[in-house]
């Protein structure tokens, strides 16, 4: 009897965590950040930062053979809703196919120009 306590008591923590991490995530507004005048200085500055974070899995300056993670083919696999998941993406990862969250180590900034730069490549 004492161990089933103990487990009901356990499945309890873990569901109200599951919980806030789900309340959590449905209060975070979700700004994509919208194209602008790029700089040649804002573009070096955002490929520059893709290269750092992104370019072991997508590839120097976005050029990757593998279609899935081709990030120049966003707007054809998109369509206009393209930077929502751009930053849906990267804010919450895709672990199941080897993404990770990168909300809390990257900047809101960084990403931005990252998203910028990916703008500019898009085929």
């Amino acid at each position: 009897m004492r161990r089933h306590r103990w487990a009901v008591c356990i499945g309890g923590i873990a569901v109200v965590l599951l919980a806030a991490v789900a309340m959590a995530w449905a209060e975070a507004p979700l700004t994509p950040p919208r194209p602008s005048a790029l700089t040649p200085e804002g573009f070096a500055e955002g490929q520059s930062l893709f290269n750092q974070y992104c370019s072991h899995c997508h590839g120097p300056n976005a050029v990757q053979g593998e279609r899935p993670r081709d990030l120049r083919r966003l707007k054809l696999r998109y369509g206009d809703n393209w930077r929502d998941m751009l930053l849906s993406t990267v804010e919450r990862g895709r672990p199941e196919r080897g993404m990770p969250s990168w909300q809390g180590t990257l900047s809101d900034e960084t990403i931005a120009k990252i998203s910028m730069f990916l703008e500019h490549v898009q085929q």
